[in-house]
């Protein structure tokens, strides 16, 4: 089974909050990818919550010297993942700011995002979530946490 992950990091938790970096990777080929997205790209892109930046340690200044467009953003994730479902950890929330990313460029997503719920039990994702309570917080971090994670819980049902 070809496991990808994909983690965001948002400008806050907030209906107005957006993605600023995703990163990816997939644990059988070892293909990633992470990069950070500059919300001056996208007009009405402009909440910031300081408690998140306090979490993921991502300076606001920081997106606009090194992170590219929505747009790049956009083609990037579809020429590398077209076709393929990527698992994530926060559902709810990943799947808002892919939305909310996608849609600000008026672009279709071409791959899909599933939770862990898809993949795991209820008592592993309870295993699970108790073994990366204390995560990073930086996406590509978080990606290689996860991957670790669902891995060695779906081999120890094997």
């Amino acid at each position: 089974m070809e496991l990808i992950c994909i983690d965001i990091e948002a400008s806050g938790l907030g209906p107005d909050s957006y993605p600023i970096e995703v990163a990816w990777k997939c644990d059988s080929s070892g293909a990633q990818d992470e990069f950070l997205i500059d919300p001056a790209s996208v007009e009405g892109w402009d909440y910031w919550d300081e408690f998140a930046e306090e979490l993921h340690c991502i300076e606001h200044e920081q997106l606009g010297r090194k992170g590219i467009t929505a747009a790049q953003a956009c083609e990037r994730l579809n020429a590398a993942l077209a076709g393929k479902t990527l698992t994530c950890d926060a559902y709810d929330f990943d799947l808002f700011w892919m939305r909310r990313l996608f849609h600000s460029q008026q672009m279709p997503m071409r791959f899909r995002i599933q939770g862990i719920e898809r993949l795991l039990t209820p008592e592993q994702c309870e295993v699970y979530r108790k073994s990366t309570r204390f995560r990073r917080h930086r996406a590509l971090r978080d990606v290689e946490d996860q991957l670790g994670a669902i891995r060695q819980l779906l081999e120890e049902v094997a």
